[in-house]
Order: C-alpha cells, then sequence, then structure tokens
C-alpha cells in the first residue's frame, strides 16, 4: 500500500480518539473514569481476538503483557484521572509532549538519531496544541500533572517498543492489537472493582456510547494505529497524535456549540502544519519475516 493511503489510514485512529470526550460527557456516566477504560479495552480485545484466533507464544506471552500494560491498562486508567483531575484542557497539553517523548526514546532504543527539524516540529505540535486547548486556570493539581505526564511516558513507550519488537512471523496487526487489549482490559479489570465497585446502571445513551467506543473507537482504531506502527517509524506514527485535540475541538465546535477563538484556529493550524512535517521522513516498510523482530521457531496456528 502506497505510504500516503498508510498515513490517513493510521491517522483515523487518533481522529476517532479525538470524539471520546464528547461521547464521554454527553452520553456516559459520570464519575466512572475505570469502569469506562474497562469497557473499551477487554471487550474490544476479546472480539478481535476471536476473529484472529491466534495466541501468543514463548515470549510473546510477556511482551504482549508489556505492551498491553503500557498502550492500554496503564495509559487508559491514567489519562482518565488527568483529565479528571486537571482544569481546561491541560491533560491534552501534557500530552502533546509525546512526539518529543517518542524521539528521544527512538534514539534509545531503536537507534534512530534525532535531527533539528523533527525537534521543532515536535515544539511545533506541542504549542499549537496549547493554544488550542489551554484555558486560563489556577493551581494545578499535582497528582493529575503526574498522571497526565505518566500516561503520555507510558503511551510513548509502548508506541517505541511495539516498532522495536514489530510481529512474530505469521502474526498480523489484528492479532497483535487483540493480544494488547485484552492483557491491558485484564489489568484494568481489578483495579476498576476494587476503587469504582459494581457497574453503574445504563440507559440506553450509555450502551450506545459504551458500544463506540469499544468497536469504532478501540477495536477499528487501535486495530489501525498498531498497523500504522508497523509501516511507519515510530515518529511518524507518533506525529499523528495531535489530530485528537484537534479533533475533539471540532467536535466540540459543531456538535456541542463550543466556540473557537482566534488563536485557537491559529492554534489548529500550527499543530496540523507539524503533524504534516512529521510525516517527511524516510519510508518504511513493515520488518522482514526473518528480522529479528519477528522470528519464531514455529508457525503459530490458530485456536
Amino acid at each position: 500500500m502506497p505510504r500516503p493511503a498508510t498515513v490517513l489510514l493510521t491517522a483515523l485512529a487518533p481522529v476517532s480518539w479525538g470524539t471520546t470526550y464528547a461521547v464521554t460527557t454527553e452520553l456516559l456516566p459520570a464519575d466512572r473514569p475505570l469502569f469506562t477504560a474497562l469497557t473499551r479495552a477487554l471487550p474490544a480485545g476479546l472480539l478481535l481476538l476471536a476473529i484472529a484466533r491466534v495466541l501468543p507464544r514463548g515470549l510473546w506471552w510477556g511482551r504482549a503483557a508489556v505492551l498491553g500494560a503500557l498502550n492500554i491498562g496503564a495509559f487508559f486508567p491514567l489519562l482518565f484521572l488527568s483529565a479528571y483531575r486537571l482544569p481546561g484542557g491541560m491533560a491534552a497539553v501534557v500530552g502533546s509532549v509525546g512526539p518529543l517523548l517518542v524521539v528521544g526514546l527512538s534514539a534509545l532504543m531503536l537507534g534512530q538519531r534525532p535531527t533539528a527539524r523533527t525537534l521543532l516540529t515536535g515544539i511545533a505540535a506541542a504549542s499549537g496544541v496549547s493554544l488550542v486547548v489551554l484555558k486560563a486556570a489556577g493551581a494545578l493539581d499535582a497528582l493529575g500533572v503526574l498522571a497526565a505526564l505518566a500516561s503520555t511516558a507510558s503511551m510513548s513507550a509502548g508506541t517505541v517498543l511495539t516498532k522495536k519488537w514489530g510481529r512474530p512471523e505469521g502474526v498480523g496487526p489484528l492479532a497483535l492489537t487483540a493480544w494488547q487489549l485484552t492483557a491491558g482490559g485484564l489489568l484494568i479489570a481489578p483495579v476498576a472493582l476494587l476503587v469504582e465497585g459494581a457497574p453503574p446502571a445504563l440507559d440506553t445513551g450509555a450502551v450506545g456510547g459504551y458500544l463506540y467506543l469499544a468497536l469504532a473507537n478501540t477495536a477499528v482504531a487501535y486495530w489501525l494505529w498498531f498497523r500504522g506502527i508497523g509501516r511507519l517509524t515510530a515518529t511518524q506514527a507518533t506525529f499523528l497524535g495531535p489530530l485528537s485535540p484537534l479533533t475533539a475541538a471540532v467536535v466540540g465546535w459543531a456538535a456541542l456549540g463550543q466556540t473557537l477563538t482566534a488563536p485557537q484556529l491559529a492554534g489548529m493550524a500550527l499543530a496540523f502544519g507539524a503533524t504534516v512535517a512529521g510525516q517527511l521522513g524516510p519510508r518504511t516498510g513493515p520488518a522482514s519475516p526473518g528480522s529479528p523482530a519477528v522470528r519464531v521457531r514455529r508457525p503459530y496456528a490458530r485456536i
């Protein structure tokens, strides 16, 4: 598939994630972040696992658990915690430094030397997102800031490790996505039960919202995301991340009656320009079947 098409398909993931705030605030029960994280991850993971019908083998049990914890199990709860405790989109501002973290981790773990253009693009992306979502606020909650930083670091590390480890021979992105969502959901489940108790009563709107989050927003979006990581560099993939807060701003304006100011429009243009610039790296493709990242001793069997 031509790289532009891969970029566009991968970009659908953060665009979908940008609708999460509107769905959560308009349709879902209040103050149930862990239950929401659980219903996003575990049903989607089990559904994709039933479709892929492939289980991890050997060291990939551990790798799937690590990736599931970083990309899903830790990222989801920390993200929701920061969103609940920080005002005015501050969580998105902290999250916008993700591309810079990925650039640094890629240098350490993948041997990809950062360029001045990449660093400047990352700064521009963070600045643009800040203009879009940041509002005046008083003292910041320390726990919220730490949660936002930890969620960003978790997803950044998961993105780089996903690129570093690749996929086992004979295993597609659908199975890899299923493993991570299932592992992450199983990690969230006991925490959600202990902290929030039994599931809340759900009306029709909430059921529809959870179905959307589990299917389109998670199962499909994360499959596109991990598929894209396999075909793009980790840096190119992470520079698509600013599309999420940009989409949230557009949805807020179009569906929730929120206004967009001149500084926000300027920030959207700056962040979108940085997203486009972030794709102007070297052309890459999936690892070859014989590379160390994907070599296995035995073929994978379907279950």
